[in-house]
């Protein structure tokens, strides 16, 4: 296993790529839509700012979770993702709200937008299909071997960007060959309703973790499964969980045999802690132990 050194390290290269590629994909699509006019092209591109400001939200949200927990944050600071994660999710909204406005207006207008430049826009869309390839390809490879979470919901996120890129060159190409330039609209309406549900689900998710909403059902029954086989656990109870970021906090009252000694009841506890942990790496865990009553 790699040290936790080497996970920040990877962690914090795959931030920087996706902050460069953003960045990169940005100035791309500005020249486009310049170029174009083209408002598949505009949805793709308000896309990708979107992306630059999530992906910079996450570097920093990487670099300030990592710190230790302190006097003021005894529980570290991972909730600071849930709060990016929150504002990512207004920004989202308001951008696709503005793009559909935009495409509607075109669609009943009497007269259609003229496209320009449709061959210069399809390239640009094909450049920017293959950078948000590679980078996927890197996050994909980080994930996995770190198992940071901001890192593998960020690649989720270029994945599904990949849509409205591929539909923005479609649509250029409809207009170009057939000169239905009503099916940029389209596109970008889809776009629209693409990044409206990410919205919900990226807010949604934060929304809950911000309440101390608990832990998934199947985190829950899989720690209590543990916890009821465990060698030396004759009963657990007041099984809490929640969530803040990347890691989740759980707290368990186990009951052990009162007639043991304290070292083997700390052992018990601590051997069931380890198991947990290495279930749910990203853990925290409380575990206070309680004498077992004979019935």
């Amino acid at each position: 296993m790699a040290a936790p050194q080497d996970h920040t390290r990877l962690n914090l290269s795959a931030g920087l790529a996706s902050v460069t590629v953003a960045g990169f994909l940005v100035a791309l699509k500005l020249w486009a839509l310049w170029t174009t006019g083209a408002l598949s092209i505009a949805a793709s591109l308000a896309d990708s700012a979107m992306d630059l400001l999530i992906s910079a939200a996450g570097l920093g949200a990487i670099i300030y979770a990592a710190r230790p927990a302190d006097e003021d944050h005894a529980f570290g600071h991972s909730s600071v993702e849930d709060l990016v994660s929150l504002g990512q999710a207004l920004f989202v909204a308001g951008s696709a709200g503005a793009i559909a406005v935009a495409a509607v207006s075109r669609l009943v207008s009497p007269a259609p937008q003229a496209l320009a430049q449709e061959g210069a826009g399809i390239a640009v869309m094909a450049a920017s299909a293959a950078v948000t390839l590679f980078l996927v390809g890197w996050q994909s490879r980080v994930a996995k071997r770190t198992g940071n979470k901001v890192v593998a919901a960020d690649m989720l996120h270029y994945v599904g960007d990949l849509i409205p890129t591929i539909g923005a060159m479609v649509a250029l190409w409809v207009s170009e060959r057939f000169g239905w330039t009503r099916v940029d609209s389209i596109v970008a309406l889809v776009a629209a309703a693409i990044m409206l549900r990410g919205a919900a689900e990226i807010g949604l998710g934060a929304w809950h973790a911000l309440m101390d909403r608990a832990a998934s059902p199947e985190i829950i029954a899989g720690i209590a499964e543990i916890a009821q086989i465990w060698p030396g656990v004759r009963g657990f109870h007041d099984l809490k969980t929640r969530t803040a970021g990347a890691r989740l906090f759980v707290q368990i009252h186990i009951e052990l045999d009162g007639e043991q000694s304290l070292e083997a009841a700390h052992e018990i506890a601590a051997s069931l802690k380890r198991a947990i942990l290495e279930a749910y790496p990203q853990a925290d865990v409380i575990i206070h132990m309680d004498v077992w009553k004979h019935l």
